[in-house]
């Protein structure tokens, strides 16, 4: 930077800035230049000759001619005046340069920081721009996305709806099928008992003909329906075959058929119920399980009433006869059995479990009260012999079940509500076939 400064001696003093050039021409005045480095500036000086200054020259002159050693102190009076003058204009200087300096570091600094911030704007600018087309690919993506699981949400709730149809027209085919095996089952069963029947009849005619009076006695005492308290009683008497005999009620004169086994264990049993082929409904009314329902030939229930007048004369056992599919079988002997009065809900008491269908009883204990599908009397809020079908002494719809709902072969698993008896085949197996059975303790 070159700093131009303009003195006229004599006359008058110019100051100018080398920022930019002069406004006015100084060509036309005389002048002497005197150059001044400092630092990276300089400075010129332009003095005046004295020719550009007649009348201070004569002035002299004048004084000279007059007094010439006075005209010479005078002389640098005024030198060192203007001497004064440049180191003032000089320390003026000086105080403007180092200014400029600041302003020209202070607007560089500012440049330096717009062309930052244009920078920072620029790159987030371009930032910007590529969020918004990240943004418009991903909206684009969502709707593709979207059209796309729009068109799988269809196509499966078509393929949902071919299914109902499949499935409900299936299930139509499967209770058909199913009415037509009960069908099947129940004429079978009607088929069986007939032969049954007659095989017993003829093999009775056979007896008679060939055997003892005593057994002729026995086959004419079953056709005449001679009544007794129990099997037992009918078994003392001398009636050793097994079938149907006509009971009384304890304390009435009101009579029951019942079925008496003969040969088991012994004989002297009193069956209390039968299951065999299905062909008669356990989920009955409470009056039905007071009463007894079914036929004593082959599924029945004597009765509550019966059985707990009779249980409620002496000590009686109880025993539980099983079937499976399988052809295995399984019993459970309990050594007292009774049942209390309806007041009670012929709640069931049971003692000394022995057997080969769990050590543990499928009945829970201690006793519970009877519940039919009108009389809900169990330890449950769901209703178990609604639930379960039949009637039976429902804890919690707990181990067991045997007037459940009977399933045939192959459609006997995994069914909660079928002929249950959990500590020997599990909760979910239904029964091929059960016998419940009584007789006195001291038979």
């Amino acid at each position: 930077m070159q700093l131009t400064v303009y003195f006229f001696w004599g006359c008058s003093v110019f100051l100018a800035s080398g920022y930019n050039s002069f406004s006015k021409s100084m060509e036309t005045i005389g002048k002497k230049q005197y150059q001044v480095q400092h630092g990276s500036c300089s400075y010129t000086f332009l003095l005046p000759e004295t020719d550009n200054c007649r009348s201070s020259t004569s002035y002299v002159s004048n004084a000279v001619q007059r007094d010439a050693p006075l005209d010479y102190d005078d002389s640098v009076q005024r030198l060192q005046l203007l001497e004064n003058i440049m180191e003032n204009n000089t320390q003026w200087l000086m105080k403007v340069l180092n200014q400029t300096t600041r302003l020209e570091l202070q607007l560089l600094e500012h440049s330096l920081s717009t062309n930052k911030l244009e920078r920072q704007i620029s790159d987030q600018t371009n930032e910007i721009t590529k969020l918004q087309e990240k943004n418009s690919f991903l909206e684009k993506r969502v709707l593709e996305m979207e059209d796309k699981h729009t068109l799988q949400l269809k196509s499966i709730k078509d393929e949902k709806d071919q299914l109902q149809v499949l499935v409900a027209r299936q299930n139509s085919i499967i209770e058909e099928l199913e009415k037509q095996l009960v069908t099947a089952t129940v004429n079978n069963s009607v088929l069986q008992k007939q032969q049954h029947d007659l095989m017993e009849t003829v093999h009775n005619l056979l007896t008679m003909i060939s055997t003892p009076n005593s057994a002729k006695n026995n086959f004419i005492a079953k056709e005449e329906q001679i009544s007794f308290k129990d099997c037992a009683e009918a078994f003392k008497s001398g009636l050793t075959t097994s079938g149907i005999y006509t009971l009384t009620v304890p304390n009435t004169a009101q009579e029951q058929k019942a079925y008496c086994d003969m040969e088991t264990g012994g004989g002297g049993w009193t069956v209390i119920q039968r299951r065999e082929d299905g062909s008669v409904d356990f989920h009955r009314t409470w009056k039905e399980y007071k009463m007894g329902f079914g036929d004593p030939a082959g599924e029945y229930w004597l009765g509550n009433e019966f059985v707990s007048q009779l249980t409620n004369q002496k000590r009686y056992v109880l025993k539980i006869h099983l079937k499976d599919w399988e052809g295995n079988e399984a019993y459970s002997l309990y050594d007292h059995f009774s049942l209390a009065s309806e007041e009670l809900k012929y709640r069931i008491y049971l003692k000394g479990l022995t057997g080969t269908a769990g050590k543990i009883s499928s009945i829970s204990q201690p006793g519970n009260d009877f519940s039919t599908k009108d009389a809900d009397n169990d330890k449950c809020i769901c209703k178990c012999s609604q639930m379960l079908t039949g009637g039976w002494w429902f804890d919690a719809c707990g181990p067991s079940n045997l007037n459940g709902m009977y399933y045939p072969l192959r459609q006997n698993n995994n069914k909660f509500n079928g002929i249950k008896w959990y500590y020997w085949k599990g909760s979910g197996y239904s029964l091929k076939g059960t016998t419940m059975m009584i007789r006195p303790a001291d038979f």
